[in-house]
């Protein structure tokens, strides 16, 4: 279920109506900054529509655990360490919406002084994979104009970002406090809806980033290889930045003559209002977003 599905937003602001051209957005966010941290901890589970953030902290608490004693050897046949595999889903949780190395990985994981092998965390991470817990997204591989390199690690991604909170115990109030570990989560809560919508027009999401430091947090490529770009930014100060990387992006490094105009490019956010820029760019509130 996504952000806008769970609040029954009345400033519906359609994806595929963005996607299929239209020129401006408008409207208000139904969320608060505290009501977004609530959202998140209690994520996108309908069987949750309603519960406290403390019946939420429970459910996926004890959802990790079910995945870890009960799920994983389930589905995969193979005894994997739940100790060890606590600590992945500690360390994924940490790393949440960033492009985190298996090295990295394994050094959380076998912070016991035993370490554990880079093959090791491929295969508990194709595991988790395997019973729809851990989701990686993909970099973009688009021809570039420059002479820019792109980079091809996926980004770091749990079925929902609820489950990182969970494993790290923090709840609503705690995360209100830590914006930028709340930026994380809220990028992959973002991610989360996007998929959702992109799915219902048959279209992926995607991330671009390329040797010269640019990030471009999501990309959706349409089944006719036309695309979208769409930068998650939980505070309004950094939209801003966010819309210079997108017209970056389109002006400098993507090659129009292969790919066409993107048929949007805006900012996702956590703020209050939605509008459309000069530049042309949309800021849309995730709570706002629906398909």
């Amino acid at each position: 279920m996504t952000l806008a599905e769970s609040q029954h937003s009345t400033n519906d602001i359609s994806f595929a109506e963005i996607a299929n051209g239209a020129k401006t957005v408008s409207g208000r966010a139904a969320l608060t900054y505290v009501q977004l941290a609530q959202e998140a901890v209690r994520g996108g589970w309908p069987g949750l529509l309603g519960a406290s953030p403390e019946t939420s902290v429970r459910f996926n608490r004890s959802y990790n655990e079910d995945l870890t004693a009960v799920d994983l050897p389930t589905a995969t046949g193979i005894r994997h360490e739940p100790v060890r595999v606590h600590r992945l889903l500690a360390s994924l949780a940490r790393n949440i919406a960033s492009e985190a190395t298996l090295k990295k990985l394994a050094a959380d994981v076998g912070a016991d002084g035993k370490p554990s092998a880079a093959t090791t965390i491929r295969d508990y991470l194709d595991a988790l994979t395997t019973i729809f817990a851990y989701e990686e997204l993909p970099a973009w591989s688009v021809s570039v104009r420059s002479r820019s390199r792109l980079r091809t690690s996926p980004r770091i991604h749990l079925a929902d970002p609820s489950l990182a909170l969970a494993a790290l115990g923090i709840g609503p109030d705690r995360l209100a406090r830590n914006p930028d570990y709340f930026g994380q989560i809220f990028e992959s809560m973002a991610i989360r809806d996007l998929r959702v919508y992109a799915a219902a027009l048959d279209a992926s999401v995607y991330h671009y980033r390329d040797n010269t430091g640019l990030e471009i947090d999501a990309i959706i490529e349409f089944t006719d290889w036309s695309w979208a770009a769409a930068e998650i930014k939980l505070g309004h100060t950094e939209i801003p930045q966010a819309e210079a990387h997108l017209m970056k992006l389109r002006d400098e490094r993507v090659d129009l003559e292969r790919t066409g105009q993107p048929r949007f490019l805006a900012v996702i956010t956590g703020t209050e209002y939605a509008y459309t820029l000069p530049s042309g760019i949309h800021v849309i509130p995730l709570s706002s977003l629906t398909a």
